[in-house]
């Protein structure tokens, strides 16, 4: 489990093939030390376990499925990723429950800017349309974000100026995939209300 408040920038050192999956190395020589075999990290809003670890650099591995639902079959040595660490108990929620659970991949479809402020529109497949409201969250790319508004098919959210020098939102520009895991208490909803037959 995460929040979506991403606490480094890693860069792609290494990837390679992994029996059908991907194996990846990330550089972020603050935040490595710290980590241990076996924890799970947010690597662009994907959970992924660490197998490997040096002083500067760690490891993981990406299965098919991963790969399938995600950016990660994308990436190459010098791109950019968010990374966070695991929720511990007693640690702040400053986000909002990201489970590090792809749903699937959106993409930039705009950029919106005004004076300091950045608003990107994100088209993404529509038949996750009722998992979104305006003011309720998302996490793109592991990033925790307040939905601004919702349209057939898209949504935009606004940027601080922090998250666009902090993540990889501040890179990306339209046209690019980003990895889209919506809010997990909706799809319980939802999902209970399918079970129940509820329509409205």
């Amino acid at each position: 489990m995460f929040t979506g408040l991403v606490q480094a920038l890693g860069t792609v050192r290494e990837v390679s093939d992994n029996h059908g999956g991907r194996r990846l190395r990330i550089a972020e020589s603050a935040l490595a030390p710290k980590l241990e075999l076996g924890e799970s990290v947010s690597v662009t809003g994907a959970c992924l376990t660490v197998i490997a670890r040096e002083t500067d650099h760690f490891d993981f591995q990406a299965g098919p499925e991963t790969l399938a639902k995600t950016t990660l079959g994308k990436l190459v040595a010098g791109d950019r990723v968010n990374l966070e660490r695991a929720l511990r108990v007693g640690d702040a929620l400053g986000g909002h429950f990201v489970t590090g659970h792809i749903d699937c991949i959106g993409t930039i479809l705009e950029e919106q800017t005004k004076g300091e402020w950045l608003t990107i529109w994100f088209g993404y497949p529509a038949e996750f349309d009722e998992l979104l409201v305006a003011k309720g969250s998302v996490a793109v790319d592991g990033v925790s974000l307040t939905i601004v508004d919702v349209q057939k098919g898209r949504f935009s959210v606004m940027l601080i100026p922090h998250t666009r020098e902090h993540t990889t939102l501040g890179i990306k520009k339209p046209g690019a995939a980003v990895n889209l895991e919506f809010d997990l208490i909706a799809k319980h909803v939802q999902n209970l209300f399918k079970r129940l037959s509820i329509t409205f």
